[in-house]
């Protein structure tokens, strides 16, 4: 019996928007649900999901590179984000990327923040 391939994930530039209960007078880890978010965050970027991710410039907006096998799959796991249930995250886009340029495994590269090289801690959004 012939084996069924899955098609390899492809990767989405995906764009969400702070909004809903968010405090602008607070610090990202002093949002209300912080902890829980971080958790989840931590588990997709754990399992491959989100690949970067972070808020933009100004603060409203945050980007996400995610890797999923459809658009579909990238809304459906997004949802289960506690601030997206309670509308302090919400999807205003997602992209499929074709990615033409990677230097993030180059020796000297800068990781996030410029540093070299690392992780940013708990929770991108």
């Amino acid at each position: 019996m012939p084996m069924t391939s899955q098609a390899p994930p492809e990767h989405y530039a995906v764009r969400l928007e702070r909004g809903g209960p968010w405090d602008w007078s607070r610090d990202l880890r002093e949002q209300d649900g912080w902890d829980e978010h971080a958790r989840f965050m931590d588990a997709l970027v754990d399992a491959g999901f989100i690949l970067l991710g972070g808020p933009l410039e100004g603060g409203r907006d945050v980007l996400h590179v995610i890797s999923a096998g459809s658009e579909r799959e990238v809304r459906e796991r997004l949802a289960e984000d506690p601030w997206a249930g309670n509308g302090m995250l919400t999807v205003t886009s997602v992209e499929r990327w074709t990615i033409l340029l990677d230097g993030r495994g180059v020796a000297g590269a800068p990781g996030p923040g410029g540093t070299g090289s690392g992780s940013t801690g708990s929770g991108s959004a």
